[in-house]
């Protein structure tokens, strides 16, 4: 059975909280989490499948520990990896960038090689733009603690479903 790194960056809670029921519904065997503040490059080349985890921060940026991460997944092949995110961002607030960190990181991963899987439909959101949203999906699981906290459970556990099949799990 196939491993997965969950990697994620978290400023509030919200992202390791949902980083941490991910791993629990997946099965916590088959899932390591590994906060970015703390991971190296060869992390990355533990696992064939990945999820990354991300809030979008102030208007429309990386969480600071993914900020900081960011110039080494230039470093990063990720040719072969079979990758997942999912981000956590305020609709209401922030409407003209919500779930923008998901994309700018799913961007720069498939640029590497990694195969974006694991998209989330956009219904049931209220939002303008997103750099999340490519052919109207979101790149991955859109939750919004602010907002919908009481969806979150259920959207994961939905998502989580696909990942298994994705990741042969």
């Amino acid at each position: 059975m196939a491993k997965v790194g969950l990697f994620f960056g978290t400023q509030t809670g919200n992202t390791e909280r949902a980083a941490e029921m991910i791993q629990k519904e997946l099965g916590e065997e088959n899932v390591d989490l590994i906060n970015i503040s703390e991971a190296s490059i060869e992390d990355f080349d533990r696992y064939d499948y990945l999820i990354i985890g991300c809030p979008t921060w102030n208007i429309g940026e990386l969480q600071a520990d993914w900020d900081g991460f960011f110039p080494n997944l230039d470093e990063i092949d990720f040719s072969g990896k079979t990758v997942a995110y999912f981000g956590v961002g305020d609709q209401l607030g922030y409407p003209d960038n919500f779930q923008d960190a998901m994309g700018i990181l799913a961007e720069k991963i498939a640029e590497r090689g990694g195969k974006n899987v694991g998209s989330w439909p956009t219904e049931g959101y209220e939002f303008n733009e997103s750099k999340g949203v490519i052919n109207d999906e979101f790149v991955g699981l859109a939750l919004d603690e602010d907002n919908q906290p009481e969806l979150t459970e259920k959207r994961i556990k939905e998502w989580t479903a696909k990942l298994k099949l994705l990741f042969n799990l």
